[in-house]
């Protein structure tokens, strides 16, 4: 992550997978064996954890490319990332009530300011298992397309987010989150603003529009 940070030639980042389910999220078989470890080696969760936090803050906007299905840890994962574009035969799992798991706190939080409260207790509660249909439904997908459309749909939504001002989008990205965890520096949102409006991309943004030509950010 902290490469991608440093490289301002990077302007999008995919996630996918590869295979028939973009991830299985959690070994069961390591899961089981933390239960009975000291509290001490219980350390892979809050990796985890802290793995899917530094993707949702990344500066440059994420897509999450779900070509197959989703379970487990790897639904918030995919969460962490700003746009969820998945295959319309992909489905999602969130077992941990029927693992007797209490999932941890920020994976918990990510999916009531995603998908509301309503959709998060369906999904933790029920353990239920759902369709991309519903997916779309309750906003956990952006967008869906059949496999043979999939990274078309993900390229085109890749381009016009790499052709978009990236110092306006980290900051706004930024607010948007703040406000989602209920966490926003009005001050920091006001100075960006501010900022902005004497930085280059808004020069850039104003002369390109009056040139009538794509900006050159």
């Amino acid at each position: 992550f902290d490469r991608i940070e440093a490289d301002k030639d990077i302007r999008v980042l995919v996630l996918t997978g590869t295979g028939r389910a973009f991830s299985a999220g959690f070994d069961l078989g390591t899961v089981a064996a933390r239960a009975t470890s000291a509290a001490e080696e219980q350390s892979a969760g809050s990796a985890f954890e802290a793995v899917a936090d530094r993707l949702e803050d990344l500066r440059l906007p994420t897509i999450c490319r779900l070509n197959g299905g989703v379970y487990g840890g790897a639904t918030d994962l995919a969460l962490a990332c700003d746009f969820r574009i998945g295959v319309d035969t992909c489905e999602m799992f969130m077992p941990a009530a029927r693992l007797g798991l209490h999932y941890y706190k920020n994976g918990i939080a990510r999916y009531v300011s995603r998908l509301g409260v309503n959709a998060a207790k369906m999904l933790f509660l029920t353990a239920a298992r759902i369709d991309a249909a519903e997916m779309l439904r309750i906003g956990y997908l952006t967008a869906v397309a059949p496999p043979a459309r999939l990274d078309e749909e993900v390229d085109a939504l890749a381009a016009t987010l790499a052709a978009n001002a990236p110092v306006a989008m980290d900051g706004m990205k930024r607010a948007i989150n703040e406000i989602a965890r209920d966490k926003f520096d009005e001050a920091a949102a006001d100075a960006r603003h501010r900022a902005s409006m004497r930085g280059a991309e808004i020069r850039e943004g104003v002369a390109a529009y009056a040139e009538k030509r794509k900006p050159r950010f």
